[in-house]
């Protein structure tokens, strides 16, 4: 399983808004640009939109137009997780069919690995649901510091 590189821009972009959240107090702040975005994360333009139209429709991001437009996280940092971003890029986590329906297991019940497949793929959901993006800017500002 590897993460897709629309995921990874996707989780990139978000820890950038997280970062400029803590900004928000500062006289004249306003949403970041989506080409500011793009220009620093060095995620192309139009792809970039296509994941924060994604990301708004999981309601991670609010968007505004108009001159003083632009993007902004709907939740705090402490309330969005990677596994949040993740799944609404590239869907619900899993590792084979049949973690999501045993059924479709041609072993069927007497399947060795099913058991394994499904508990390797709870450990992972819950890894990434325990990491929010504050996490990872303290994280980031530790390894900096």
């Amino acid at each position: 399983m590897q993460i897709t590189r629309q995921a990874d821009y996707a989780l990139r972009a978000m820890l950038y808004l997280a970062r400029h959240e803590q900004t928000r107090n500062e006289p004249n702040w306003k949403p970041a640009t989506t080409s500011k975005i793009a220009q620093e994360k060095l995620i192309p333009s139009s792809f970039l939109a296509k994941i924060i139209s994604q990301l708004s429709i999981a309601r991670l991001v609010n968007t505004l137009r108009g001159a003083s437009g632009g993007v902004m996280l709907a939740r705090d940092p402490e309330n969005i997780s990677l596994l949040d971003v993740v799944e609404a890029i590239d869907g619900p986590i899993t590792l084979c069919e049949c973690t999501k329906d045993p059924f479709l297991c041609s072993f069927g019940s007497n399947c060795p690995l099913h058991e394994v497949w499904c508990e390797t793929q709870n450990e992972l959901v819950e890894n990434l649901r325990s990491v929010s993006l504050a996490h990872l800017i303290a994280r980031e500002e530790a390894l900096t510091s």
